[in-house]
């Protein structure tokens, strides 16, 4: 008879797990034999499988893509988890298991669930996926000065926790324009750093400078408004270095809207990595338009207001896990477009964060009465989070931060009809120049 053997191969780099509260292991150990829910207890940045068995189970954070892949063998499956679908090929070309591979063929595993899947043979099963994450919605009174205080309440926590678990030495780059997600960013940053006794000298804002994008004298009008001019650092780079087939093979996605915003933050790594070879920390403001729905509407023709208001973490998340629009292979939501961010910063070594991914603060997101505030006005949900923002930041720091109009960070950096002639908007010509990676 023959010894039927399953594999698990973890090539998710445990070392990039930033965990507060446990250990890899502990987390682990929970995640495989506590109930599912009780995975929103691991607080941190993670993305963990765990296997007892024939069982495995994978849980991530927001901030960490997680993908998997199926291998049969004559022994027994194979399941690869990694954070890269290269990574994936990779392992499958050196054991001589690359013909079954194709990039539709990988899974990710989706933000905010646990997904548990069996090591068996044929035919192959079926993920189970439990949601660990479950915010309450439209709980809060719609009294702007108190969301606001709570919103940037928890999201000054979340950055005070970050700041005390890395180095007390270690610089902290902010990307930065000057927009109100990275405004509230290095504001809270600062403030946080300020009330800890911690060294202001550690702190910069990085500002992309492709020349002639609007970013930077707005970031400057920003900092200059109240009096942190000192802190601003433009980081230049030309528009002939941007690369959208080099972005493509970094963030193994095609979306357009992804892609150019990759591309910049490709931009900014580098130049940021060229000038200070021993940098490691940046945080950023991504996921400050999905937990405040300001994203325009009208762009998106599968889109309302209704849809919108009315969806938990719709944004975050996509459609959701189990509907027909939802992507086995890349999520949905910023769960799949977070690669936009992490993808690049782990290319040149940083270590990425942003506060607004954390389930503290999507929390109390969700818990906002957006339709009572807003009564379903488009122009009203648009002006919602400026007002949110910059109450929480007065409430919390006392600066009246300065308030623009919403701008893409790729049409920060560059002005957008440059942008256009240089990243050609056209998903197909992308998402084969992805495929042809593998072909």
């Amino acid at each position: 008879m023959q010894h039927y053997v399953e594999q698990l191969i973890d090539l998710t780099e445990p070392d990039a797990n930033q965990i507060y509260n446990l250990s890899i292991e502990d987390a682990r150990e929970l995640i495989l034999k506590h109930p599912a829910q009780d995975a929103i207890q691991i607080h941190g940045s993670f993305a963990l499988v765990a296997r007892s068995g024939k069982t495995v189970r994978m849980a991530r954070s927001l901030d960490r893509p997680m993908r998997y892949f199926l291998a049969k063998q004559k022994e027994g499956p194979a399941l690869i988890v990694a954070h890269r679908i290269d990574a994936i090929y990779g392992w499958l070309k050196a054991a001589g298991l690359d013909g079954q591979f194709h990039p539709s063929y990988t899974r990710m595993v989706p933000a905010h669930y646990v997904v548990e899947i069996l090591l068996v043979g044929c035919p192959d099963p079926d993920p189970v996926y439990t949601r660990f994450f479950t915010p309450e919605r439209a709980v809060l009174e719609p009294n702007l000065d108190r969301i606001g205080e709570a919103y940037i309440g928890a999201f000054v926590e979340e950055i005070s926790q970050w700041l005390r678990v890395i180095p007390e030495t270690a610089p902290v780059g902010v990307c930065f324009s000057g927009g109100i997600d990275s405004g509230s960013v290095f504001l809270a940053t600062h403030h946080v750093m300020r009330s800890l006794g911690m060294n202001l000298g550690r702190l910069k804002a990085f500002v992309l400078d492709l020349g002639d994008g609007p970013d930077l004298p707005q970031a400057r009008a920003f900092l200059d408004a109240l009096g942190l001019g000192l802190f601003l650092e433009p980081v230049e780079a030309d528009l002939s270095s941007l690369d959208a087939g080099e972005t493509i093979r970094i963030t193994e996605d095609y979306k357009p809207l992804d892609i150019e915003s990759a591309t910049m933050a490709l931009a900014l790594c580098r130049g940021i990595r060229a000038r200070y070879r021993d940098w490691t920390y940046l945080i950023d403001g991504d996921g400050g338009d999905e937990n405040l729905k300001d994203y325009p509407i009208e762009e998106n023709p599968e889109l309302t207001v209704h849809s919108v208001v009315n969806n938990r973490m719709l944004y975050q998340e996509g459609w959701g896990v189990g509907k027909i629009k939802h992507s086995l292979t890349y999520s949905g939501g910023l769960s799949r477009s977070y690669t936009r961010t992490y993808a690049p910063a782990h290319r040149y070594g940083f270590h990425g964060f942003s506060p607004f991914t954390r389930p503290a603060v999507i929390a109390v997101a969700e818990a906002i009465p957006f339709v009572d505030l807003t009564g379903y006005d488009v122009a009203k949900l648009y002006e919602l989070k400026g007002e949110i923002v910059s109450r929480g930041i007065a409430a919390l720091t006392g600066l009246r931060m300065p308030v623009f109009p919403k701008r893409r960070f790729q049409h920060g950096a560059v002005p957008e009809d440059t942008l256009r002639r240089r990243l050609p908007h056209q998903e197909l010509e992308y998402r084969n120049q992805f495929l042809a990676l593998y072909s």
